[in-house]
């Protein structure tokens, strides 16, 4: 429960307990006392963030939420007839016109100050039909595109030519001083092609060599330094030809067809105005080839990958250099984003703003004709968005402040929509409290839980940890922060320049299933059907705990457009600093 709601409500809580910060981890507010569990229900069920007891008005716009208009909307995004809804396709303009249909319909008001319910998001489309030799020691390599390499530059040119770049070998590729860390150690780039390991440095716990150190690069969490944009990003500001990243499954967290679809075909880009200081090359290599390269230069890929761990790693140099050929078909388009809006009842409080995200794109249709329909990534998350302006438009007063629904495009190339928006935001995110992301939304039944993607960040989770109890649930943290999901959708775009973001995932608890099988449910979605041709609605789909994550979500969107406090990064995050500079520059 926010603050604001605790200082004016009737609490069974002390005052002394008042002033403790909200228990983190499983359960949150449940793990106060099991004794308090109804009680803080009840609660949490009547009394709101103006004193208020609003409950009732939250309930019933929220069952304007269900399952059957849940299933409608993603029956028409994942159907055939929408072609995989890819930007700058026939796709897109029927993705588009369906969700302005929407919000017309149920009462929203054109988003943008135009009067319009888009904003246009140019785009770069790129197709690289590349060619890759490595010669290692003097044998050749030449690995087979797209299952075992995937390249391409952002240099937009129809050809891009690299030759004889000496091969380096430079661990996880992590510039982090503030954990003292440097895998390049003052290496000279120039001419050279950066080998790098996916995700952070797993270093040892210093009294448990079984754990990881939470005190460097968080442990099992991700950090930023993880992700594969950091190690491109990093190579070209030190001067690299080119980066290629190591594919593994297990630290990647997909297979390395995910990469081959991703990276295989057409792409997005937003225009740059200066190109010169990107990499020439950006590849992937499968675990395979990678072994391959280091066998062929002498050297045990196992002990190089175990050295990349500790703070002492050193570059190594090997006996070899890499070739890339690349043919880019190329064509300009223009993209859109779609944003429908609830202006606020408070003519002072107006001009801010709560903002839901949720990416309607997909990946098209293949060179064989296979239909990606994304039904889970992400017709479910643009459904649950529709809904969530559905309930806020059945409201008899809207909240104080305004509500922002914005479906953004090319979230599977890079965040693309939403990072157009962040740069060229429609209301000032300085006035922006909050973003809530909805994106992989949960289709197999009732939860008793909600995870929480990067758990830890902000007080946004803690509105989730009243809501779900409200719904006799608990929250969970992030199940697999070691993949660093909090970096791969929307809601990332936001938080990076500071705004408050929030990003749940469907719990692995589901009711009337054994212990273990939600995890295995979605670790096999991710197996089998993540960024491939099946991810389609299956037999066994039931939207109900759709239906209570996106009420839950209206209602913490709800609280947040009524409390008098703004929510906030806690602390240790990385991005209150953003946060603060951003609202300091405002106040000048």
């Amino acid at each position: 429960m926010d603050q604001a709601a605790q200082t004016r409500c009737p609490s069974i809580l002390s005052p002394s307990s008042r002033s403790v910060s909200p228990p983190r981890g499983p359960g949150g507010l449940c793990r106060l006392l099991p004794g308090l569990l109804v009680p803080l229900v009840l609660l949490a069920a009547g009394c709101g963030p103006d004193g208020e007891l609003w409950r009732g008005e939250a309930d019933t716009a929220a069952r304007a939420i269900t399952p059957e208009r849940l299933m409608a909307h993603v029956q028409a995004l994942a159907s055939d007839a929408f072609e995989g809804r890819q930007p700058g396709t026939r796709g897109e303009d029927l993705t588009v016109d369906y969700l302005e249909e929407q919000f017309r319909e149920i009462g929203l008001e054109p988003g943008n100050p135009d009067g319009s319910y888009v904003q246009t998001v140019p785009l770069i489309s790129y197709t690289p039909r590349p060619s890759a030799r490595f010669q290692v020691a003097g044998e050749t390599l030449e690995p087979s595109f797209p299952d075992q390499y995937v390249a391409r530059s952002r240099h937009f040119e129809p050809e891009t030519v690299l030759e004889d770049s000496e091969l380096v070998f430079v661990g996880y590729g992590v510039v982090a001083p503030e954990y003292d860390w440097d895998d390049y150690k003052g290496l000279e780039l120039e001419g050279r092609t950066a080998l790098v390991l996916v995700n952070d440095p797993p270093v040892p716990h210093p009294d448990d060599p079984e754990r990881l150190d939470p005190d460097v690069f968080r442990g099992e969490a991700m950090t930023y330094y993880g992700r594969w944009t950091y190690k491109y990003e990093i190579g070209a500001e030190l001067g690299a030809d080119a980066v290629i990243v190591i594919h593994e499954t297990g630290p990647a967290g997909y297979p390395f067809d995910v990469i081959s679809g991703a990276f295989g075909g057409e792409n997005f880009d937003v225009p740059a105005a200066d190109v010169s200081d990107r990499l020439i090359t950006e590849a992937w290599v499968d675990e395979g080839t990678a072994r391959r390269i280091f066998d062929a230069a002498g050297h045990d890929f196992d002990e190089l990958k175990a050295r990349a761990a500790g703070r002492d790693f050193e570059p190594v140099v090997l006996d070899g250099t890499a070739e890339f050929r690349i043919e880019t078909e190329l064509r300009e388009i223009e993209s859109r984003n779609v944003v429908a809006r609830l202006p606020g009842s408070d003519p002072e409080l107006r001009d801010e703003h709560v903002i839901y995200t949720a990416h309607w794109d997909h990946f098209g249709v293949d060179d064989e004709g296979n239909v990606y329909n994304g039904a889970v990534d992400n017709a479910t998350g643009t459904s649950g968005l529709v809904e969530v302006g559905r309930a806020f438009a059945t409201l008899s007063e809207p909240p104080p402040r305004s509500v922002l629904f914005l479906a953004v495009t090319a979230e599977e190339n890079g965040l693309l929509g939403a990072h157009w928006y962040v740069e060229n935001p429609l209301y000032p995110l300085e006035r922006t409290l909050a973003a809530i992301n909805m994106d992989t939304m949960n289709p197999w039944g009732r939860t008793n839980d909600i995870e929480v993607i990067g758990y830890g960040s902000n007080t946004l989770e803690e509105l989730v940890e009243t809501e779900a109890a409200a719904q006799g649930r608990m929250v969970r943290p992030d199940a697999a922060p070691e993949l660093g999901y909090y970096y791969r959708s929307d809601h990332f775009e936001f938080a990076r320049v500071g705004v408050p973001a929030l990003y749940t995932k469907g719990g692995v608890d589901y009711l009337g299933q054994p212990e273990s099988w939600g995890e295995e449910r979605w670790a096999r979605w991710t197996a089998e059907d993540y960024h491939t041709p099946s991810d389609t609605i299956g037999d066994d789909w039931d939207l109900s705990g759709m239906t209570e994550d996106t009420r839950l979500l209206f209602r913490v969107g709800y609280r947040v457009a009524r409390a008098e406090e703004w929510p906030r990064w806690y602390e240790d995050s990385e991005f209150r600093a953003a946060r603060e500079a951003m609202m300091d520059q405002a106040s000048r």
